[in-house]
Parts: C-alpha cells; sequence; structure tokens
C-alpha cells in the first residue's frame, strides 16, 4: 500500500497541510492584495459560489463540468471546500492522489473531468480540524500545487459563505468570472446577494445566477408546485442587480439520486430535460469567457 499523502505530523513540523515535496516558494502575502496569477496550464477558471449552503452548488458545478466535458472542452472541477468537501461523492472517486515527477499532486478523473479535493486526502469519514492558518496554507497548495495536465476550463466549487476562505482563492488566481446558485425563498437570496456584492467588491465578473429547485412537477398527478415560494425571486434579483439570469434547474429526485451514487445528471440521463439546462448554461457560460 503506497503511504498516504497527507501527515498530520507533516501539516505541524513543516506548515505544509497536504504533506507535499516543496519545488518552489509561494509568494508571501506583502501589505495590501496579493498578486492575482493565473493556475498554470489553465485557460479559464470560473468560481460556482452560493453563499449559504443547502441550495445545491455542488451538484450544479459538478454538473456544468461535466457539460463543459460533453462539449469536447478539457474539463477539471477544484472542490475548494476544505471542511465539507463533496466532488469525491458526486463523480464517485475515493482514490489517493499521486505525485508527479515535479512533486506536485495528479488529479482523478471520472467521465472524462479532471477533478482534485481535500476528500481525496483525508478520506470521507475524517474530520478537518484545522485552524484558520492551515486552511489557508492548504488552500495555496490546491491552487497552485496541482498538475492539471492542461485544461480548457476549471471550474472551482466554493465553500458557502463569504469570508476567509472565498477572499483567499478570488485574491490569489486569476479569475473569468463566477456563478451565484440560489434557491427562489427569500432567505437564500439574501446570502445569495452577499455574494454577488463580494465579488462586485473585489472586482470579479460575475457571470450571471442560477435559480436551482424552482420548480417541482409530481409525477403522479403531474401538477407542477414552486415549493420555496415565488418563482422568479433569483429573476427579480438579477433585474435588481443587474446581473444575468442563466436559467432554472428543476427540483427532481432524480438530480440527488444521480448524486447521491456519483453519476450527476449530465452522464446518468443526458437526454432528460434536466441534463439539457445543465448544458445550456454551460453553452451561455462557455461563450461569455470566449471558450465557443
Amino acid at each position: 500500500m503506497k503511504p498516504r499523502l497527507f501527515s498530520t505530523l507533516r501539516c505541524l513540523q513543516h506548515e505544509n497541510p497536504l504533506g507535499l515535496p516543496r519545488t518552489g516558494s509561494i509568494p508571501r502575502m506583502q501589505r495590501g492584495l496579493p498578486e492575482r496569477r493565473k493556475i498554470k496550464d489553465v485557460k479559464k477558471v470560473i468560481a460556482v459560489s452560493s453563499a449559504k449552503g443547502g441550495v445545491g452548488k455542488s451538484t450544479i458545478a459538478a454538473n456544468l463540468a461535466l457539460a463543459f466535458a460533453r462539449r469536447g472542452l478539457r474539463s477539471g472541477i477544484l472542490d475548494t471546500d476544505i471542511f465539507g468537501p463533496s466532488i469525491p461523492t458526486l463523480l464517485n472517486l475515493s482514490d489517493e492522489p499521486r505525485l508527479s515527477s515535479n512533486n506536485q499532486l495528479l488529479p482523478l478523473s471520472n467521465y472524462g473531468v479532471k477533478s482534485m479535493s481535500m476528500g481525496y486526502l483525508v478520506g470521507d469519514a475524517a474530520p478537518v480540524v484545522w485552524r484558520g492558518l492551515m486552511v489557508m496554507k492548504a488552500l495555496q497548495q490546491l491552487l497552485h500545487e496541482v498538475d492539471w495536465g492542461g485544461l480548457d476550463i476549471l471550474v472551482l466549487d466554493l465553500p458557502p459563505g463569504t469570508g476567509d476562505t472565498q477572499l483567499t482563492i478570488t485574491q490569489q488566481i486569476v479569475l473569468d468570472g463566477a456563478i451565484i446558485v440560489s434557491t427562489p425563498q427569500d432567505i437564500a437570496l439574501k446570502d445569495a446577494v452577499k455574494g454577488v456584492n463580494m465579488f462586485k467588491t473585489i472586482k470579479t465578473p460575475i457571470l450571471g445566477m442560477i435559480q436551482n429547485m424552482s420548480l417541482f412537477t409530481c409525477p403522479h398527478c403531474h401538477n407542477s408546485t414552486h415549493i420555496f415560494g415565488s418563482h422568479s425571486g433569483v429573476i427579480q434579483a438579477c433585474k435588481q442587480h443587474e446581473i444575468n439570469f442563466l436559467g432554472d434547474i428543476p427540483l427532481h429526485a432524480s438530480i440527488c439520486d444521480d448524486a447521491d451514487r456519483g453519476k450527476p445528471t449530465v452522464v446518468s440521463e443526458p437526454e432528460s430535460d434536466r441534463a439539457k439546462a445543465f448544458m445550456k448554461i454551460a453553452e451561455e457560460v462557455g461563450g461569455k469567457i470566449g471558450l465557443f
């Protein structure tokens, strides 16, 4: 059995959360904002954010990455949620990443998409009991010490909130745009608007908002219900803040089931209306950032 890449002892001794050999130093943060850098061998980078948990952001991020791959792009996804990574489950991956010849992490692949996540390094049940400084160092390594091998687009699955993690990511790398995910209900929209304002403050282009779980259609009686209140909540927020509305994703049991079994909707039901909704959004986003 190959030795684990992650070692708590090495983290504490060398301030190197992922236990990676160093090939070059990451610039220390000077006074003011750090200089934004491109992720090596990646043409375009977009962030998928929600500012609130439980709205389906990770499922949407994974399906968008898969939709880009179905369009023939070299696609990848980086799970930046250190404490609650979802991408290993969504992509049905659990192996440990290996190291490349230049001592960088090699992504794991499934369904034609490359991926990296803290979940690959610490296991499903292991908690990440780290203070802020350790989290920031781990993020720097995930951002700059992964050998993607050449990608057309990398999707960043951001954790909920607008705090240290989000600022570390958005202030250290060049982002081609951000997507905000929300359900139609007011309590989710209030947090989503905080995310919008965060990206505006740090001058990151906002590609638009996605309204998730917008409509439930009963498979038995075929009546439709807006479970989370008004169906136009996100649409109205987009008009108010002068940003683009990217589309609706319905509330459907299959989307959840597909995610739980590690085969997201875009690959498990590619001809369904749900998969087509993801594909349409991916096409619009790709056009906005110059991929199509």
